[in-house]
């Protein structure tokens, strides 16, 4: 995620103070790592820097003075190509899974078991997302869609893979070892 292109995205809503940016951000996008303040004002920092947000003025706090952000055209221009722009699907090629099953393989060990063992991990995820999706509001639930859709794929993959590992076993460089 772009945290710069979000945080573009709210200030197009609106000019604001980096701490409603950091609410409403956490808010929205309900990430289970919410934003630190400290990555919304340095975030805001470099936008500023680049032209892609202003301060319309500032105004007088319990700590120091609020800023209040705008963005500039040169940011809602920067934003729109970023939205414009189609985002490669992730390299599932090689992940930390694949490379647990092949090195239980080459050192005899159970990767029945490892499989086993992420199979339950990712059913306890679903069954976490499922309860979250039938709570929660429309943005929640689609966030809730994408990662069961997912993690339904991993599931089948767990499954062809465990299907293939006595063959597997046998190929050239893993059965030698």
């Amino acid at each position: 995620m772009s945290v710069s292109r979000t945080l573009l995205g709210l200030l197009e809503t609106g000019s604001t103070h980096g701490y409603d940016l950091k609410r409403a951000h956490d808010e929205l996008f309900r990430s289970e790592r919410p934003l630190a303040y400290g990555q919304v004002y340095a975030t805001l920092a470099r936008l500023l820097k680049n032209g892609l947000v202003s301060v319309e003025g500032s105004e007088a706090g319990d700590g120091p003075d609020r800023k209040r952000y705008n963005i500039t055209d040169a940011g809602v221009t920067d934003l729109d190509d970023w939205l414009r722009t189609p985002e490669r699907p992730a390299e599932y090629l090689q992940n930390t899974l694949y490379t647990k099953v092949l090195v239980a393989l080459m050192s005899h060990r159970s990767a029945g078991e490892i499989l086993d063992a992420q199979r339950a991990e990712h059913l306890g995820a679903m069954r976490e997302y499922t309860r979250r999706k039938q709570t929660g509001d429309l943005a929640d639930q689609l966030i809730c869609d994408h990662a069961l859709f997912h993690l339904e794929a991993d599931l089948k993959w767990l499954d062809i893979t465990a299907s293939r590992l006595a063959e597997l076993a046998e190929q050239p460089g893993l059965a030698d070892r």
